[in-house]
């Protein structure tokens, strides 16, 4: 196991305003899977959370990776030297998280976040 690098527990499923509400109502009422209680919209996919986000700037779906490091530092340079391409203007992070957007050769997005530190 890579003790650098892991998968997290989130997936983004980026959905064009003409197809959200549908989309919500296939997980929500058809699937029937637990909602998550918060202000944006997710459910329990197993051990993954998936998150449901409206983008009113997309024309069809993509989803969104997440990967989890211990040390943000040596991951991001990990993946510098590694040649992987950054993507960070593509959605601002909050201040307080550790982390930079990443593709990978398929063009899928994912974030590289630190864990909490306790």
């Amino acid at each position: 196991m890579n003790d650098l690098i892991y998968g997290g527990i989130d997936v983004a499923m980026k959905v064009p305003p003409h197809q959200y509400e549908a989309t919500v109502s296939f997980y929500r009422d058809i699937v029937k899977l637990k909602e998550i209680e918060g202000d944006d919209i997710s459910f329990e996919l197993g051990p993954i959370r998936l998150w449901i986000d409206r983008v009113e700037t997309m024309s069809q779906a993509e989803l969104w990776l997440e990967f989890m490091t211990p040390d943000f530092d040596r991951a991001a340079e990990y993946l510098e030297k590694a040649g992987v391409p950054r993507c960070d203007p593509i959605e601002p992070l909050p201040p307080n998280l550790r982390g930079r957007w990443i593709l990978n050769p398929a063009s899928i997005v994912h974030l590289v976040r630190e864990t909490s530190r306790n």
